[in-house]
């Protein structure tokens, strides 16, 4: 629409300038024709700026509605209203500030009754059971199919409750996550059972569990650049960069944007390694990043991206090795342990089992109703999950791809990320807002745990120990980090403090 009113004016400009020329009986020789055309690519350049900033605003305005999008179905605003019920008076703004003021919450504390996010319940004009039924009934959950979530609701079942593996240790109000795109939820990496690192507004931002400190590792609000010389790395860098996902593994950074930028950093080296565009297309931004060994023993990463690309990076050489297309956006990607095999994702029912070689497709993947946005292989290398906005996660056996061996339901919404814990007993099932799901694989993903609590969901990683898992909580009121501890047998000890 905007275009077409721009052509419509610059129509317009050229007719008057011709009636310029006759009111004033301006002859058109060849100098007039030299003046005419001058003024008219003026004109065309003046225009054409105009329309690169109006594709530059309608860009923003978009990325704006996404985080409208999540402001208006995930946050905690009408907690808020709740609170702003029991204010009749001005003398009684101290009493809301003391209500909306949320501090960090312990173990001990959670024990003692305190809600693990600070939520103070026994004053408000609604329970928390009561709230938590208004937002089971609605939530909207985001679907490209319509109603692929309704036929699931009716045709599976959940798992069992009642698994306990995980304990509440700590949330911590000191950092605030934050997403960029509604359905891009790989935002918190785990390196140890105390070192997390998550996006942070622009800033990837690094968590000590066992200090409580905070410290940035990379700010893209600015300008950054490549400290380091590699061939095909962009030594001007990025200035502004909005980043879409992000992996951190074995010391090693990298982080994607919305137009394709890739930006690697060694965690135990000052500055950036190496900055690309993976891609000048139209449809660019980053969606998923897999830090992985290689067959050869190399560290390589694999960038899935909306051009309908599938990308594969050299980490040492920081080279790009192979570059798979594919018929529609790739949303996810994730490597079998053995570095063989690829589970490939994304605008599409149908996942596919991906030759890593060469790019060809093994199987497809038939069952999922909708997109799907996260995926992940059992450390045993013979089965992987997928997860999808029809609320599922879909469990398959490489050595019989014909089904699913398993059908995990969610309580609200799509499934954004999923996690397999290192040694293979756990998977923790991370829904868009509000729910943890942790399925014990060697009770063939019967029994779960529920972790339950408010707010969209940034991103779910445990340590590569299995001893920690971190939640990332993005609200514009009880923003936090959550943690849980793997329980043990000698937790009794736990009371005692």
């Amino acid at each position: 629409m905007a275009s077409g009113c721009r052509v419509f004016r610059i129509w317009c400009w050229v007719q008057f300038f011709f009636f310029f020329f006759f009111l004033f009986g301006i002859s058109f020789d060849e100098h007039g024709a030299r003046v005419c055309f001058f003024f008219l690519l003026y004109l065309l350049f003046a225009e054409w700026n105009y329309f690169i900033v109006d594709m530059r605003s309608i860009m923003s305005f978009h990325q704006r509605d996404e985080v409208d999008y999540m402001a208006d179905e995930g946050e905690m605003a009408d907690v808020d209203e709740f609170m702003a019920g029991e204010r009749s008076d001005v003398n009684q703004e101290n009493e809301y500030d003391m209500l909306t003021r949320v501090t960090d919450t312990s173990s001990a504390q959670a024990r003692r009754g305190k809600d693990i996010q600070g939520i103070p319940w026994d004053r408000l004009n609604i329970t928390r059971e009561k709230y938590r039924q208004t937002r089971l009934e609605q939530y909207k959950n985001y679907e490209n199919i319509p109603s692929s979530g309704d036929v699931v609701d009716k045709e599976c079942k959940q798992m069992q409750k009642g698994g306990n593996y995980y304990e509440f240790q700590h949330n911590t109000r000191l950092v605030k996550p934050t997403i960029l795109h509604f359905q891009l939820r790989n935002l918190v990496w785990a390196t140890s059972k105390h070192d997390v690192y998550l996006m942070s507004n622009y800033s990837v931002i690094h968590w000590s569990a066992l200090t409580c400190n905070l410290s940035e590792v990379l700010n893209f609000s600015g300008h950054i650049a490549p400290a380091e010389k590699h061939p095909g790395s962009l030594l001007e860098g990025f200035t502004q960069t909005q980043i879409s996902t992000l992996a951190v593994k074995d010391n090693l950074l990298v982080a994607g944007g919305f137009q394709g930028e890739l930006v690697c950093k060694s965690l135990n080296r000052r500055g950036v390694s190496f900055c690309a565009r993976s891609t000048f297309d139209d449809n660019a931004i980053t969606n998923a990043l897999e830090i992985y060994n290689s067959c050869s023993g190399g560290v390589h990463f694999m960038a899935s991206n909306n051009d309908c690309g599938l990308r594969e990076f050299d980490l040492e050489r920081f080279q790009l090795l192979n570059h798979f297309r594919f018929a529609w956006p790739v949303n996810h990607t994730s490597v079998s342990p053995d570095g063989k095999l690829l589970t490939v994702v994304g605008d599409h029912l149908d996942g596919l089992l991906v030759d890593s070689r060469n790019g060809k497709t093994v199987e497809k993947l038939v069952g999922h109703l909708d997109y799907s946005f996260a995926s992940a292989w059992h450390p045993n290398g013979l089965t992987f999950a997928t997860g999808n906005q029809d609320k599922t996660c879909r469990v398959w056996d490489v050595r019989k791809l014909s089904a699913p061996t398993a059908v995990l339901k969610g309580n609200l919404g799509a499934v954004r990320s999923i996690r397999y814990s290192s040694d293979g007993q756990f998977m923790a099932v991370a829904e868009p807002a509000d729910f943890v799901h942790i399925y014990n694989t060697k009770m063939d993903y019967k029994k779960r745990q529920e972790i339950d609590f408010f707010g969209e969901i940034s991103g779910v990683s445990m340590s590569p120990d299995d001893e920690s898992i971190f939640i990332g909580v993005w609200d514009r009121t009880y923003a936090s980090l959550l943690q849980y501890n793997k329980r043990h047998k000698y937790d009794y000890l736990d009371s005692l403090f």
